[in-house]
């Protein structure tokens, strides 16, 4: 039984939404773009006062979130080329910054074994200052087929599909319960 896709991305928009601001798509273009969403954090640990700081570290992640009833590789590579246009311009690397990673995301109805691979083999990373001491930035990849409810990842993005599995752990028993 497959989930369908607008359902999935709205569970998926839910999910973000705890965590990161959403961007919805207002009109569509040439990539078939749903909603972007970004994330930052500002840690700092001090002592006694502010004025003793130890120290400081900031994070920022931009997901691109695409979804059609299918991809070709073709497809993919634009989508993946044109997030990392759209966001490596935001990256600020000092001394505080630890990371700003790039998230693509793919859903669609069904994913052929090409436009998996072409997902899995994705891969880019940069490091800012003299071994990456003003922070580096990587590319995480993952595509969703729905149909068989699979999840294909780059080395990068292992974590998603982990997060993928727990949203459909969660709607299979959403669906038990009724």
């Amino acid at each position: 039984m497959a989930i369908e896709r607008s359902m999935f991305l709205e569970i998926l928009k839910d999910a973000y939404s705890a965590y990161y601001t959403i961007f919805p798509v207002e009109e569509p273009g040439e990539l078939p773009l749903v909603f972007r969403a970004e994330y930052c954090s500002r840690d700092e640990q001090y002592f006694l006062s502010k004025k003793a700081n130890i120290w400081r570290n900031e994070k920022r992640e931009y997901c691109y979130v695409f979804s059609a009833p299918g991809f070709d590789a073709e497809t993919v590579e634009r989508c993946v080329d044109w997030a990392l246009e759209e966001m490596l311009p935001k990256v600020k690397p000092h001394k505080e910054h630890q990371y700003t990673n790039c998230k693509v995301l793919f859903v669609a109805d069904d994913m052929d074994d090409q436009v998996m691979k072409a997902i899995r083999r994705r891969k880019f990373s940069r490091s800012y200052g003299l071994l990456s001491t003003q922070g580096y930035t990587e590319l995480l990849t993952a595509g969703v087929d729905l149909d068989r409810e699979k999840t294909v990842t780059n080395p990068m993005g292992q974590d998603l599909a982990k997060f993928f599995g727990k949203l459909f752990a969660l709607r299979h028993e959403e669906a038990q319960s009724k």
